[in-house]
């Protein structure tokens, strides 16, 4: 589903090069979970916004579901993730001016399908959020926002979701809830599941751990998760 080679990722400014990314390679199957977990500044946002097809590698390659998207321009990996990517952002983003409902149905509606309304309303039902559908985001708690953005991001029946710190804003109790929610979703649609995080006990979760160091892969382990 995912398959990673030579990844490297450099940023050049004012004539320095500083590289946050070095030759990074792994492969997911089907419906697995990984965690990619390290200190600040390892490299871990920057590898999730490449494999999502967010960003291009400076060196490497990135084949989601079959499709080789680090040569693709920004419109052909617009395409890519929105036949086969879901994204949770750490900070949600939101559009503030539509409801939760409207915000769940935008990637359909850039999709060009206006079909899909009643899908969205099961999806935040899903998610609690059933009486909640023309609600605001400003009206919405962080916890009630996170899981719009859980919704919006399985609205396309993503074969693969991205979460960036899913947990990072949330209370530990509604945290719960959301990891729930994840790996429930997970599990019902058979979505191959990738988390950046700095929670350990979130990343036992996951059926494989990679840590990354200084923008290399320090390990790559199973874990005990049945």
């Amino acid at each position: 589903m995912l398959k990673v080679e030579g990844l490297t990722k450099t940023y050049r400014s004012a004539g320095n090069a500083l590289t946050v990314l070095r030759d990074v390679s792994f492969d997911l199957p089907a419906g697995s979970t990984v965690a990619v977990v390290g200190p600040s500044g390892s490299g871990k946002t920057t590898l999730l916004g490449l494999c999502a097809g967010l960003d291009r590698p400076t060196h490497g390659s990135v084949t989601v579901a079959g499709e080789s998207i680090g040569g693709m321009d920004e419109d052909a990996r617009a395409l890519v993730r929105n036949a086969h990517v879901g994204f949770v952002f750490q900070n949600f983003q939101l559009i503030p001016t539509l409801t939760a409902l409207e915000n769940v149905l935008v990637p359909v509606e850039l999709a060009g399908d206006a079909t899909r309304e009643d899908e969205a309303r099961a999806l935040l039902a899903r998610v609690g959020l059933g009486e909640r559908c023309d609600h605001y985001p400003v009206q919405l708690s962080g916890g009630e926002q996170q899981r719009v953005a859980l919704a919006r991001a399985f609205i396309n029946r993503p074969k693969i979701l991205f979460c960036d710190e899913p947990t990072g804003n949330l209370d530990g109790e509604t945290a719960a809830a959301m990891v729930d929610l994840v790996f429930g979703l997970n599990r019902e649609h058979g979505t191959t599941l990738v988390l950046v995080t700095h929670d350990l006990e979130l990343a036992r979760r996951c059926q494989r751990i990679i840590r990354l160091k200084g923008g290399a892969v320090a390990s790559d382990e199973a874990t005990t998760v049945e």
